[in-house]
């Protein structure tokens, strides 16, 4: 099994979907994918041990330590795959295309900007210094079409 198959539930999940509500894009991913339920215990239980094992999030230092799965290719949809293991806040940036977070908690009450864990959608053209706060996260980020433009602030 390659690694961009364990991310399989999620790509699927995200397939197809505007991103340009982001509230309702977000309910359709939860009722394709329910971040509490067995299938999404199970893949978490698997994100959690290739964190461990250092094959996810694998670059750089907390606040932020970051990792990329896949860049946008025909096996993953489209998307990019990054997983970034965060207790603070990032780099400040754009989603040319939107943004699809998949948000687990590793430890405390933690928000990724202000949202429990789960599923959080940013829209096309939209911007942030994605934040995570009151613990630590691991967040997959799913790209469309892999656009992303990092900014300074």
């Amino acid at each position: 099994m390659s690694l961009i198959d364990t991310f399989r539930p999620l790509i699927d999940a995200a397939r197809g979907l505007d991103l340009t509500a982001p509230d309702v894009a977000r309910d359709e991913l939860a009722s394709r994918f329910p971040p509490r339920g067995p299938a999404a215990q199970a893949l978490n239980a698997k994100l959690r041990a290739l964190l461990d094992e250092g094959r996810i999030a694998e670059r750089g230092d907390m606040p932020v330590k970051f990792g990329r799965v896949t860049k946008a290719l025909p096996e993953s949809d489209d998307f990019s795959i990054d997983v970034v293991h965060m207790d603070g806040p990032g780099p400040h940036h754009r989603h040319p295309g939107g943004e699809v977070n998949y948000c687990i908690a590793l430890d405390g009450e933690p928000r990724f900007d202000g949202h429990a864990p789960g599923w959080v959608v940013m829209p096309p053209g939209s911007g942030h210094v994605p934040t995570v706060s009151g613990g630590r996260m691991l967040i997959v980020y799913l790209l469309p079409q892999g656009k992303i433009e990092f900014t300074k602030t």
